[in-house]
């Protein structure tokens, strides 16, 4: 349990947050039906939380509260998306202001929430009870005499977030209709869930999202608003973003305005996206400007195809190159970030497969490619696991084909890929094959574990063993950096003597961490 709010815990709380809305994107996604009805709500959320989680990740290991906090609220607005992902960015911008000059205990994390729910609704210029804001004043109400203890604060807070949230189908007659609570209060309320459980320091791996209670009507209600949703970041002053404040509020509706300092995130959905960004343009520099129509996106004809895998080790780097991928280098058991990954989207072609090779990779790869999408790239990020997974993919791939069927075909050759390997632990472990303790090697099938072993090369032909099936026709063994001569002798002679009619493919993979991966077909 902890007492104060520090820098570690708020880097805790943001990349669990990031992680959580991750998890929950598609369900929340399923309720937006307010502003607009457009199913984008969990994902702005989630891109919005992982833009503020990868600026702390940037910053070093001992910044303090103050560049911790200003980082967070820089972060959050620069990656602000959506109505409900700036109104969330304008949230955390409050309880910066509070928190980074404090110590971060229950009282000042209560001053924090109430800031929060001022600023974010003054930055909306028409505020509709029902919606995010509603969630947000419900909690900064239940925490004004909460006691100056941060764990009793985080969980009023939290408490009050669902209980508000449950409320909002009743304040808002499109909610009422389509049987939903609100999109966006559904995210404020796991994010404020995360914080309560990196308080307490009781994790959940997922979070509750309200199904609907009836099928959503979206088209009842799809005339309903402007036509385009406009977005940008703006350097300007106080005074000038004042008069832009009027200026759109003339054209459009669903306007938030949230920032400072010289620099704002301006969103407003209006008819015409041209008078949108002239009327930014009058009063300052606006950048980063996007562009979405609310009725449905169109894009153009396709032309380039690519695929984009990312890899661990300079031999997986230079396989993967060689097959004709556009590789994002990672360090084992790290994450690439979201512009790298983007980056790379860009750089593949107009029709483009991510094959993130890793389980903690596809949240990243999924939020760069709904990025992409808007930007006219056609993406389809598949779900390979492993690094043998991805290989098996692109040997399949042919852009020759439609890009539908080349993506089917890759999805099956990863699909029927089986994947392992070892690790020697260098701590202790609970798996859910026992207790791993220091140099004990951890056998994982399929990405689960499933035996803990004294000798390397023995629980590598294990791992292998379990893998194979009467069907089984290729095996492909990818060495890692310094992976030690006898491991690989072991699997091989396993092979020759058991599965004579197996193909083995061996590949240096030059991976850390991992001695050998193991694939099979």
């Amino acid at each position: 349990m902890l007492d104060v709010l520090d820098p570690p815990a708020v880097r805790r709380w943001l990349r669990h947050c990031a992680d959580a809305l991750g998890k929950a994107r598609a369900e929340i996604d399923a309720l937006n039906v307010f502003p607009v009805p457009d199913g984008d709500t969990g994902t702005n959320l989630h891109l919005t939380l992982l833009s503020a989680a990868e600026a702390l990740d940037g910053l070093p290991r001992d910044a303090g509260s103050d560049t911790t906090w200003q980082t967070l609220a820089r972060g959050a607005l620069l990656g602000a998306r959506g109505n409900s992902g700036v109104i969330v960015s304008q949230a955390i911008r409050g309880m910066a202001e509070v928190l980074r000059q404090a110590e971060g205990r229950g009282a000042d994390l209560r001053d924090g929430l109430v800031k929060a729910a001022e600023l974010a609704r003054a930055a909306v210029v028409r505020p509709v009870e029902g919606t995010l804001l509603s969630v947000l004043s419900a909690v900064a109400g239940a925490v004004r005499d909460a006691p100056d203890d941060l764990a009793e604060v985080a969980r009023r807070a939290a408490e009050e977030a669902r209980k508000a949230l449950r409320r909002t189908t009743g304040q808002l007659d499109v909610l009422a209709r389509n049987g939903v609570v609100d999109a966006g209060g559904a995210g404020l309320a796991i994010i404020l869930e995360s914080l309560a459980e990196v308080v307490s320091e009781a994790y959940s791996d997922r979070h509750e999202v309200p199904a609907p209670t009836e099928k959503i009507t979206a088209e009842a209600d799809a005339g309903a608003g402007a036509g385009y949703e406009v977005m940008y970041l703006l350097d300007a002053e106080q005074a000038d973003v004042d008069r832009l404040r009027t200026g759109l509020d003339a054209l459009g509706d669903s306007l938030v305005i949230v920032g400072g300092d010289g620099l704002w995130n301006v969103h407003v959905h209006v008819d015409d996206a041209g008078a949108a960004i002239e009327a930014a343009l009058g009063v300052g520099r606006p950048h980063r400007i996007r562009v979405t129509y609310l009725g449905g996106r169109t894009h153009e004809p396709s032309h380039g195809r690519g695929v984009v895998a990312v890899a661990a080790g300079d031999g997986l780097t230079a396989l993967f190159r060689q097959a004709g991928a556009v590789v994002v280098r990672r360090d084992p058991g790290s994450t690439p970030s979201l512009a790298a990954v983007l980056q790379a989207i860009r750089e593949a072609g107009t029709e483009v497969v991510v094959l993130p090779n890793d389980g903690g990779v596809q949240a990243v790869a999924a939020a760069a490619a709904e990025v992409a999408r808007e930007e006219g790239v056609t993406v389809s990020v598949l779900p390979t696991k492993a690094s043998v997974q991805g290989l098996a993919a692109l040997a399949v791939h042919d852009p020759l084909r439609r890009f539908d069927d080349d993506v089917v075909a890759m999805t099956d050759a990863a699909g029927h890929t089986r994947h392992g390997h070892v690790w020697v632990a260098d701590r202790e472990v609970m798996t859910s094959a026992g207790i791993c303790g220091p140099a004990d090697v951890l056998g994982v099938v399929d990405g689960e574990a499933a035996l803990i072993g004294t000798a390397l090369a023995d629980t590598a032909v294990e791992v292998t063993r379990r893998l194979l099936s009467g069907g089984s026709e290729l095996v492909t063994l990818v060495t890692g950096a310094d992976a030690p001569g006898e491991v690989l002798r072991a699997v091989q002679g396993h092979l020759e003597g058991t599965r004579p009619d197996i193909e083995v493919t061996v590949l240096e993979g030059g991976q850390g961490g991992y001695p050998i991966l193991i694939g099979v077909e």
